[in-house]
């Protein structure tokens, strides 16, 4: 889960993209880097760090040009700690390129031995962003005319991608000198939407991961990118749009609408606090069934994605709803903070108990999703800590019992508390007195009720099918051991960050 963004404009797009990755940082704090492209030269700027702490003024002065690229990054392929890996990424065969990826392949090893062996291309590093992008290199060289590219070579570029690239994608790119091309993969699994802004000089786009950064930016949203589909907007501000894939099916990640996205986006045409809403009901009925909801005195909600669920659940059962955690708004998101380690020690500075709320009640605490069940046993001891009598524990979500592969910091079954544990024993684990999760049928149902489009989702950590189809047991093994290795630190952690300033007349000569 990282986000993306691209901007065609009639103005410096510099500003634009700093407020758009602002916007989207809750995708990722790990990074963020900016491209952007005056003519055949590309300006980059990019590092470890939260938006806000990577660009100074200095750094935004050095990004002129009226179309861009932003990225914010979330580790979840290559290393937590390579600050190497902070995208944009750029390729200056065959046209000068730069790339910014949401999502995570699949069949990375496969493709870094075609580059290696087939291609001709050096992979510098262990993301598969990397791999992505010159597989994208290599299309474009392929259908391009000699030194030229024209609309249909860049869809054919990127049939060509679909054709070899398993899992998620939802991509930006720059070419140099032809324009801004965005895509999403043959199931949709990670978001992507556009929209435009007319203005005197004419219209202009841009690409996000979600609906929310068109909304802040004053872009008008025209749809979402189809699953397989690809817009290309050149440097005349024309927009083309075509379906790139075979057989497209509309799968997209159904943990964006429990916990990933903002609740005031939109995404594939369904209203993220609507979906969360009606999960809080859906939760209502399983409550009733499996708790004693005459002896609960409160709800109270795990902010902040799960308040919309909590609130729908509260007045469903009749029962008091109020706001029993303070957050801290300066600590970042726990769940995609890297390491075990650093994201205990973050719990109790993110929340504090407003106490009056627990003391001498019984409190039923609504969350979001039970991952690793480290956040959650906190929260409960320090319920308890502030005088609860009793703590019920209800999750929007169900039971996290398999490892994501598509872009999710959850990977490994044993860093996951509902892996070979019954509900009762995951009680026991974080404390609870009581544990309620919501059913998979009942997620789906609360997002399939606001769409007539989508069928199928993408519900792998919840009920191991992974729609890509190419998933096996060895396949998760692999990656478990990968992420169970030690990783090393970069003895220079500021190394990735630089300004690249990129002349590409000589390179495409």
């Amino acid at each position: 889960m990282c986000g993306i963004l691209g901007v065609v404009a009639t103005t410096p797009v510099n500003q634009l993209l700093y407020d758009g990755l602002m916007v989207l940082q809750h995708r990722g704090q790990d990074a963020a880097g900016i491209a952007t492209a005056e003519g055949n030269t590309f300006h980059m700027h990019k590092g470890p760090g939260l938006v806000r702490d990577v660009f100074r003024t200095r750094n935004m002065r050095a990004l002129p040009g009226n179309i861009g690229i932003g990225h914010v990054r979330y580790p979840t392929a290559g290393s937590a700690y390579n600050f190497a890996e902070a995208q944009p990424f750029y390729v200056n065969s065959p046209f000068g390129i730069v790339l910014g990826h949401n999502g995570n392949l699949t069949n990375t090893q496969q493709l870094q031995e075609e580059m290696f062996r087939l291609d001709r291309r050096h992979i510098n590093t262990n993301s598969d962003s990397e791999v992505l992008l010159n597989v994208l290199a290599h299309e474009l060289q392929a259908c391009a005319h000699g030194f030229d590219l024209d609309v249909d070579s860049i869809f054919q570029a990127v049939a060509g991608v679909h054709r070899r690239c398993r899992g998620a994608y939802a991509v930006v790119v720059i070419i140099a000198g032809y324009g801004l091309l965005a895509f999403r993969d043959p199931h949709g699994i990670r978001p992507l939407v556009y929209g435009t802004n007319e203005t005197p000089e004419g219209t202009e786009y841009l690409v996000a991961s979600e609906s929310v950064a068109l909304d802040t930016l004053g872009f008008s949203v025209v749809r979402d990118v189809e699953p397989g589909e690809a817009i290309f907007i050149d440097f005349n501000h024309q927009l083309h749009t075509r379906q790139c894939a075979q057989q497209p099916v509309y799968s997209p990640c159904i943990f964006e609408y429990v916990y990933l996205a903002r609740p005031d986006s939109v995404i594939d045409g369904v209203s993220v606090y609507e979906t969360r809403l009606r999960m809080g009901q859906h939760l209502a009925d399983k409550v009733k069934l499996n708790l004693p909801v005459d002896e609960i005195d409160v709800v109270i909600p795990i902010p902040d994605s799960s308040r919309p669920s909590a609130m729908e659940l509260a007045q469903t059962l009749g029962i008091p709803y109020r706001e029993g955690f303070v957050k801290n708004r300066y600590i970042g998101r726990t769940f995609i903070m890297p390491g075990q380690s650093t994201r205990k020690k973050s719990v109790r500075q993110k929340l504090n108990t407003v106490r009056e709320e627990f003391r001498g009640k019984r409190v039923l605490l609504v969350d979001d999703s039970i991952v690793r069940g480290t956040t959650s046993r906190e929260i409960v001891e320090m319920a308890r800590a502030a005088g609860a009598l009793k703590v019920y524990f209800a999750s929007a979500a169900p039971p996290v019992r398999f490892p994501n592969v598509y872009g999710i910091d959850m990977p490994t079954r044993g860093e996951l508390i509902a892996t070979g544990r019954s509900d009762e024993e995951i009680a026991r684990e974080i404390g609870a007195d009581g544990l309620v999760y919501q059913d998979i049928d009942s997620l789906k149902t609360s997002v399939r009720e606001l769409s007539d489009r989508i069928s199928s989702f993408d519900a792998s950590c919840f009920d191991g099918c992974y729609v890509t189809g190419d998933i096996s047991p060895e396949y998760l093994d692999e990656i478990e051991a990968a992420r169970n290795g030690t990783p090393k630190k970069d003895s220079e952690d500021g190394g990735a960050s630089q300004q690249m300033h990129l002349n590409l007349m000589s390179e495409q000569a």
